[in-house]
């Protein structure tokens, strides 16, 4: 029996819940820690999967192979939930946002790995959507960059362009405590 992710998506189509089962056994960790990166908290990460994959069941009928596969359709689909997510938090007034601490870290921390981990999921959330997806894509969820440029919708170039963009403010961010980060490396 075919199990590629092609085959399942087209058995659960045909409403094989099992197929679709295995589909978000094997997906549901990466498109958690995309969905995390992107939005920056774990519980929103976890109900923006979960719509990803309503999604799917729902898309299966009319699912066809197409020129994508389908892990990069799936990204697609979760980089969709999580713009939607986004901008509805942008919608948010003033008034009603958190007063902010000051997110320069301090120099003399030792730093350690929940720490180092802390200080770079802050400088991630800083970069605009499309970087900080970018940057997702190609260095935590490891696709290469004509993958990522795919999912986005974008050129190589213009991907490369972020991926630069973002890969630059994040050092900028990060500069305070880079001699604790190699320290720790």
């Amino acid at each position: 029996m075919d199990d590629s992710d092609e085959a399942l998506m087209r058995r659960a189509g045909t409403g094989d819940r099992a197929a679709c089962q295995l589909l978000v056994e094997r997906h549901l960790a990466r498109i958690v820690t995309f969905a995390h990166r992107t939005l920056g908290n774990r519980s929103d990460a976890e109900d923006a999967a979960q719509d990803v994959f309503l999604r799917v069941w729902s898309a299966a009928p009319r699912w066809k192979r197409g020129a994508a596969r389908f892990s990069t359709w799936l990204y697609r689909v979760a980089m969709n939930v999580c713009l939607d997510r986004l901008a509805k938090k942008h919608e948010t007034t003033a008034d009603d946002l958190p007063e902010l601490a000051d997110p320069r870290p301090e120099p003399s921390l030792a730093l350690h790995g929940s720490e180092v981990a802390s200080h770079v999921s802050a400088a991630l959330a800083t970069l605009p959507e499309t970087q900080r997806i970018a940057v997702t894509l190609c260095h935590y969820q490891g696709l290469r960059n004509t993958e990522a440029a795919e999912i986005m919708s974008v050129s190589v170039e213009a991907l490369e362009s972020l991926l630069a963009r973002g890969r630059r403010a994040l050092r900028a961010r990060l500069g305070a405590i880079a001699p604790a980060l190699l320290r720790e490396g």
